[in-house]
């Protein structure tokens, strides 16, 4: 009992620190801005809320302005089952890239934040 306590206790630590701490958008014209969110319709980010690594790659998602969808794998339990019948695992952060009529899962937050920003920052 004491052990959840003190991690929910944690959880909401982090979300607190990363809401007063949060980067600066990225910005864009409007037009480019668009674009933007019509690319990212094409993702979305499966995660729980209170995860340091989720916290990592929504920090990054932010700074670059990027609207992509999240998906709570954590109490929603259709997203759960989704990103397990999809990814093949209940782990996250995990973001779902719909390309072609094709899904392909991504996980490691490392690797989503390089992913993100090879795909989304301006050159």
């Amino acid at each position: 009992m004491f052990i959840k306590a003190l991690r929910v206790g944690l959880g909401q630590l982090i979300i607190f620190i990363d809401f007063i701490t949060r980067p600066r958008k990225l910005r864009r014209s409007a037009e480019e801005q668009a674009r933007i969110a019509e690319e990212a319709a094409s993702l979305a980010l499966y995660q729980f809320n209170a995860c340091p690594f989720c916290v990592k790659t929504r920090r990054a998602m932010h700074r670059l302005n990027l609207p992509i969808v999240l998906r709570d794998a954590k109490n929603d339990e259709a997203h759960r089952a989704d990103l397990l019948a999809g990814g093949g695992k209940i782990k996250v952060p995990c973001l779902r890239i719909e390309e072609s009529g094709e899904s392909r899962w991504m996980y490691e937050s490392n690797d989503i934040i390089r992913y993100l920003e090879s795909r989304f920052t301006q050159a």
